[in-house]
């Protein structure tokens, strides 16, 4: 919200001393952010009020250029100007040529003479141009830096000041506009009213409430109104103001005002409804009586009524809208927008002036349902003063009959009631016992009362002291009494909150499960992958891509009420989706060789799933209430996750990359679980998403906690991923945590190494081959890799050979040759009973 300091100032009894850093800091002080501060004192040199004398348009050129004259206020000499009849006229005109047409002969207009430097260092000089010599420049606003409105020069209303006075104080150019964001809370602080009260707290200095209007007594009603939905509007004021001049300009200080508001000027009836909406906070939506037709009717829109609004957008209202309708159907979308066939036109002269208090919830939904963000909407959705209503149309037809000469009629609408906010008890030290500081007696209620607060004093029956505060109708949002204490607190100054440290008990740390996954993300991003963090919500149709069986447990889900993305309305079962969809973002961006991780809970519904108790807030849970919490919640194991595509080893000068695959996800589950200190057993699996033939199931024991290979060619093709992606994924909770951590024992004994090589059916896996070698070769087998993978006539008709490296090695002695040959064939003759292995000839 932008805010001129001198309209803050002109409701508070501030000392001249106090400038816009004052204000700024206060604002800080007591938690009004602060986006900007910008002086306007940027313009230099001479700039001065003119009247524009003649004009003369060019019509030789492309585009309009128009040749002024203009009356600076400076005397000529005879040879200087003359009038029809020869003699001097006594009053000097300069040339100007100006490219905008919206002004005429007469309009008083800011001119910058040369030698004047304009905001962004832009000197006006004499110069000739279109064939004429341009002897200074005609101003927009934006150019002055007073706003952004550069559709045209500005134009100031007749009898603002007189052609050579100085501009700079006409325009108020040594003002500041403050850019400020209150809290979505604080409604009442989207206003000059509230701001300025905010300020009179925080500096101590007396406040002028600009809504103290006197309302006479009503004589029958403006207009017939029926509320039909008091939800949606609890009161309904109307005021009826008729002959308005309909041509009667906006007085000066008003457009000054709201220019430097950032709102632009458009008619005195259309201006004065957007002041009082600036100075009181309370919008107001100015209607044409003469398009009225009928009584006035709220209530809710209607299956598939239409309304066209101000921005000539024909809008099919939903049966959530509240709208304000006459015989010929809505008229007006209520808080949020007027239609555009009662809007206020150049000639309207009898004017209804409306002030509602409506619902906060049904304007805020309103208004993102038809993405219309107005002033208005947004001041509602955050609950206005509903005490103020008669006031702000009391204050709004003063004006139009100020300055529009308009009659305000006897007669004033106010339907509805508007219940009290309720009164707040909390013992008086309660503010003390929250910051932990000892406040001077009184301030509690000295600074409820400066809120607002109709505060009175009592005695529980504990003898404790009690303090009962009826919030002021502007502040819907003091309900509790931590409420009440925030503003104590916010007022007194955070600041003045000690910051104590509490000392860290000894002893604790991270868990071992803290610790353990602190160290398999380690492991990952030593061995080449990305950590990355994935949308962890999913859609339903992912469980097609992926081939899964409408019986699969992975489709049972959890759902998201209110998600982030309406399709993606499911919380995780797998971590793989929201990894492929990161993949697949990365490839089709131009990555060719992309390797991430991420570890994260996945939730899995129980079979019997309990219904979430609903806990209150006004004391602590009890161990029953949390134990029956955490027994309703899902499942919610830890798992980490990683996916693969491109080369997994990157050519170079070294020589050619190697293609990652399957091996390579096997590979990350073994660095996992070396991580995790234990050993993974890998056996042959057939589980979508991956490719049959070459998925692996991970085991620790005999209980199965992962799997990892090639992704199907058919969920690749459905993801868009590239060809040849692999993926791994292994449930970290189900992997049981090492009882102890011995430190490896290094031998300082050389190794003997011997290779063999076995001749099976093609149908053995090589892991539960090279498990049966590790059982016969016992202690004294190091480790077994297997390096080649033959098939051939060699070996026959489905057969393969593989061939394994042995490493042997003794802890307390140099292993012999025979020792290690001898351990070999112990190992050759577990892998023949069991598989039928021969050794190769």
């Amino acid at each position: 919200m932008r805010v001129p300091v001198s309209w803050l100032k002109s409701h508070l009894e501030l000392d001249e001393a106090v400038g816009a850093q004052e204000l700024v800091d206060a604002f800080i002080r007591i938690g009004v952010e602060v986006d900007d501060v910008q002086p306007l004192g940027t313009v230099t040199g001479p700039l001065v009020i003119g009247r524009v004398a003649e004009i003369e348009v060019l019509t030789e050129f492309k585009k309009p250029i128009r040749y002024c004259r203009v009356e600076v206020g400076e005397e000529a000499s005879e040879e200087q100007e003359t009038d029809e009849e020869g003699g001097p006229t006594g009053i000097r005109t300069r040339g100007i040529i100006c490219g905008a047409s919206n002004f005429v002969e007469g309009d008083l207009v800011v001119v910058a003479l040369p030698g004047a430097v304009l905001p962004g260092d832009f000197t006006i000089t004499a110069r000739k141009t279109y064939g004429r010599v341009s002897d200074g420049m005609i101003c927009s606003a934006r150019e002055l830096g007073l706003g952004d409105d550069h559709g045209g020069i500005m134009v100031l209303p007749p009898a603002t000041a007189s052609p050579g006075d100085d501009a700079h104080e006409v325009l108020g150019l040594d003002d500041t506009v403050l850019e400020l964001a209150p809290t979505p809370d604080r409604g009442y602080a989207l206003s000059i009213r509230g701001l300025a009260r905010e300020l009179s707290n925080a500096l101590d200095v007396p406040f002028g409430d600009p809504a103290n209007v006197e309302i006479p007594e009503a004589e029958g009603d403006a207009w017939p109104v029926r509320i039909e939905d008091p939800l949606g509007c609890p009161r309904f004021v109307l005021r009826r103001v008729k002959g308005l001049d309909a041509s009667a300009p906006t007085p000066w200080w008003m457009r000054r005002r709201l220019m430097l508001a950032g709102i632009r000027s458009i008619s005195l009836a259309v201006d004065v409804t957007n002041y009082v909406m600036i100075e009181l906070g309370h919008p107001l939506h100015a209607w044409d009586t003469a398009s009225v037709k009928g009584d006035l009717v709220v209530r809710r829109a209607k299956a598939g009524e239409k309304l066209t609004t101000l921005d000539d957008v024909e809008r099919e209202l939903s049966q959530d809208d509240v709208v304000i309708a006459d015989d010929t159907g809505a008229v007006s979308l209520a808080g949020t927008m007027g239609g555009a066939g009662t809007e206020i036109g150049t000639e309207s002269t009898d004017v209804l002036l409306e002030a509602a208090h409506w619902d906060p919830a049904s304007i805020s939904r309103t208004a993102r349902r038809h993405k219309l963000y107005s002033e208005a909407a947004k001041r509602f959705e955050r609950f206005t003063d509903p005490q103020l209503c008669a006031a702000a149309v009391e204050f709004a037809a003063r004006l139009l009959r100020q300055y529009g000469d308009g009659s305000i009629q006897p007669g004033r609408t106010d339907e509805g009631e508007v219940v009290p906010l309720a009164p707040i008890t909390m013992p008086i030290n309660l503010p003390d016992q929250v910051a932990g500081v000892r406040y001077q007696r009184g301030v509690t209620v000295r600074r409820l009362g400066q809120i607002g607060c109709k505060v009175t004093i009592g005695t529980g029956d504990d003898g404790t002291g009690l303090v009962t505060a009826v919030p002021p109708s502007w502040r819907g949002d003091l309900l509790q009494p931590a409420d009440l204490v925030e503003e104590v607190l916010r007022l007194e100054g955070y600041d003045s909150i000690p910051s104590i440290l509490p000392p860290a008990p000894a002893g604790r740390g991270l868990t071992e499960v803290q610790r353990r996954r602190r160290t398999v993300s380690r492991a990952l991003a030593e061995s080449g992958y990305v950590e990355v963090l994935p949308f962890p919500f999913i859609s339903a149709s992912v469980w097609d891509a992926f081939g899964l069986a409408e019986d699969d447990s992975r489709r049972n889900t959890v759902r998201v009420r209110n998600p982030l993305e309406s399709e993606k309305d499911q919380l995780a079962s797998t971590l793989l989706p929201g990894l492929l969809e990161t993949l697949q973002r990365n490839t089709s961006r131009g990555f060719k060789d992309v390797a991430l991780y991420h570890i994260g809970q996945v939730v899995l519904p129980k079979a019997k799933q309990r219904a979430v108790p609903v806990l209150g807030v006004d004391q602590r849970p009890t161990d029953e209430e949390l134990a029956a919490l955490q027994a309703a919640l899902p499942n919610q194991p830890q798992h980490v996750a990683v996916v693969l595509t491109g080369q997994r080893a990157r050519s170079g000068w070294w020589g050619p990359g190697e293609q990652a695959n399957w091996a390579d996800a096997v590979q990350a589950a073994r660095t996992v679980a070396a991580a995790a200190g234990v050993e993974l057993q890998v056996r042959a699996a057939d589980l979508p998403p991956w490719h049959p033939g070459r998925c692996a199931q991970l085991r620790v024991g005999d209980w199965p906690v992962g799997h990892a290979g090639e992704l199907h060619p058919k969920v690749v093709e459905a993801l868009g991923l590239p060809k040849r992606t692999v993926a791994m994924e292994l449930d970290l909770d189900a992997i049981p945590l090492p009882e102890g951590r011995p430190a490896p024992e290094v031998s300082a004994y050389p190794p003997v190494l011997l290779d063999v090589a076995l001749v099976t059916d093609a149908g053995v896996p090589s892991a539960e081959l090279a498990g049966a070698l590790v059982e016969g070769g016992g202690e004294l087998l190091e480790d077994v890799r297997l390096f080649d993978a033959y098939t051939g006539d060699q070996v026959g008709e489905g057969k393969r050979s593989l061939a394994y490296k042995l490493r042997f090695r003794a802890a307390d002695r140099t292993l012999t040759v025979d020792e290690a040959t001898t351990a070999r064939d112990a190992a050759v003759a577990v892998a023949a009973e069991r598989f039928g292995a021969a050794l190769r000839a």
